[in-house]
C-alpha cells in the first residue's frame, strides 16, 4: 500500500519527536496504532462481506471454472491425459447384457481356459522331467554298485635271451 522504507520512517519519527515533543509522543503513537487497527478491521470486514456476496451469487463457481480452463490452457498434456483417463473409466463400465459385455465375458472365460491348459502342460512337463531325472539317478546308482571291470593289459611273456 504505502511504500515506506526505514529511512522514511526514521525521518517521520524525528519530525514527530520535534513537533509533538517527547512527552506526548507515546500518546500519539498509541492513537496512530489504534487508528491503523480500526482501518485493518474495517478492511477485513469489507473483504469478508465481499466474499460472502460472491458465495451467494455463485461467482466462485465461475472463477473455479475459469481456473480449470486456464489450467488446461497452460498444461495441455495434463488436460489431454485427464480426458483419456475419463474415457478409459467409461470403457470399463460395460453393460453385461450388451454384445460387448457378452464378448468380454467370453474372452475372460477363454483366458481362464488358456491359463488352466498352460498350468496343466507345465505340471506335466515338470513331472516328465522329474521322472527322467529319477531314471538317470537310478542308472548312475546302478553303475556305482556294479563291480567295476577295469580292463587290465595282459603281461607279455618274457623273451628268453641268448646268452
Amino acid at each position: 500500500m504505502f511504500d515506506l522504507g526505514w529511512s522514511e520512517l526514521l525521518v517521520i519519527g524525528i519530525v514527530a519527536l520535534i513537533v509533538v515533543g517527547p512527552k506526548d509522543l507515546p500518546v500519539l503513537f498509541r492513537r496512530v496504532g489504534q487508528f491503523v487497527g480500526k482501518a485493518k478491521g474495517m478492511a477485513r470486514e469489507f473483504s469478508q462481506a465481499m466474499n460472502d456476496a460472491a458465495d451467494e451469487s455463485g461467482v466462485r463457481e465461475v472463477t473455479s471454472g475459469i481456473n480449470k480452463s486456464l489450467k488446461a490452457a497452460t498444461n495441455p498434456l495434463g488436460s489431454a491425459m485427464d480426458g483419456v483417463k475419463s474415457a478409459a473409466s467409461s470403457l470399463t463400465d460395460i453393460d453385461p447384457d450388451s454384445e460387448t459385455g457378452k464378448l468380454a465375458a467370453k474372452r475372460a472365460e477363454d483366458i481362464k481356459k488358456i491359463q488352466a491348459a498352460t498350468a496343466r502342460a507345465a505340471a506335466e512337463r515338470k513331472q516328465r522331467e522329474a521322472a527322467e531325472a529319477l531314471a538317470k539317478a537310478d542308472a548312475a546308482e546302478a553303475e556305482l554298485k556294479a563291480p567295476a571291470e577295469v580292463a587290465r593289459p595282459k603281461e607279455a611273456p618274457a623273451k628268453k635271451s641268448d646268452t
